[in-house]
């Protein structure tokens, strides 16, 4: 069970902002500013889960492990924000936190209750991360999805919830349409968006080529940029239109190849005469009257 510390005040009146116009991480920010007057619990670790819309998957392994150092040392200034849950609690902020606490093997942690809605759990999942220790560009895309398909959000509105530009969010949420390789590639760290960025306007096929040899050799951002810039120029040169040669070009073409038997390409304003080596040169020389017979 959980040990109940002596009850604080404050809790009431910063829902009462809330619903007043503040937004879902101001309530968060205010929550942990009074956390030391607010009524708390100490709540054993094995019955607090993780928020179920948290997006963040991979957690920095070395800010973890100094955390928990501290946390060690320390103990836990900052309580966790749980919300009860039909089995045990979920953690509304402070995941990080819990990780830590479980790493060096406290049993329970300090936490101050709130009652958060669902939505009001996937909004404050999404903030705490961007807002404070930036998602992965994958895990901001997949959690952007996500809001906008359960809480029925266009992007423009989406934008304002998380205080990010539309363009950012239509960005963000484009990475999700790109192949599945790269998109591990920017989770597991291997690749940053600026590799992607690049990428995203060749074929998939290619991408992951170029996402691979990225990879192998450790290419700059400017590298990857630069073997974009040239498949592009060779695409381009290959999906360039034939422009069809003047029948009267044809002609002469003709004519020329059957008095010099050589290959000859005629164009507007020049002629362009083929040679295999010095001795052939000599004999179209001679068929030209430029120089004597030997």
């Amino acid at each position: 069970m959980a040990g109940k510390k002596k009850l604080g005040k404050g809790l009431d009146a910063i829902f009462n902002d809330a619903s007043q116009g503040a937004n879902i991480q101001s309530m968060i920010d205010a929550i942990e500013k009074k956390a030391p007057q607010m009524a708390q619990l100490l709540v054993p670790i094995n019955e607090i889960r993780p928020n179920p819309y948290q997006p963040r998957k991979v957690f920095n392994d070395e800010k973890l492990q100094e955390l928990a150092q501290s946390i060690k040392i320390n103990g836990i200034f900052q309580p966790l924000i749980l919300k009860k849950s039909i089995q045990g609690y979920e953690i509304v902020a402070g995941e990080r936190r819990f990780r830590a606490a479980s790493l060096v093997g406290l049993t329970e942690v300090p936490a101050i209750l709130v009652d958060f809605n669902d939505q009001q759990m996937m909004e404050i999942a999404l903030l705490e991360n961007i807002q404070r220790e930036d998602l992965n560009a994958i895990e901001e895309a997949q959690a952007y999805a996500i809001m906008m398909d359960k809480l029925n959000l266009t992007q423009e509105e989406l934008s304002k919830r998380v205080g990010k530009s539309r363009a950012h969010v239509a960005n963000t949420i484009r990475l999700l349409k790109i192949p599945k390789q790269l998109q591990n590639y920017i989770l597991d760290g291997k690749l940053t968006m600026g590799h992607i960025k690049p990428l995203i306007t060749i074929d998939n096929k290619k991408a992951v080529e170029v996402a691979k040899k990225a990879i192998d050799k450790k290419l700059s951002v400017r590298q990857v940029e630069d073997i974009v810039k040239g498949i592009k120029l060779q695409q381009a040169k290959k999906n360039k239109p034939k422009v069809e040669k003047p029948k009267e070009y044809t002609y002469v073409e003709g004519l020329l190849r059957k008095k010099y038997r050589t290959r000859i390409k005629v164009e507007d304003n020049s002629i362009t005469i083929k040679y295999s080596d010095t001795q052939d040169l000599n004999r179209i020389l001679e068929l030209m009257g430029v120089i004597e017979e030997s």
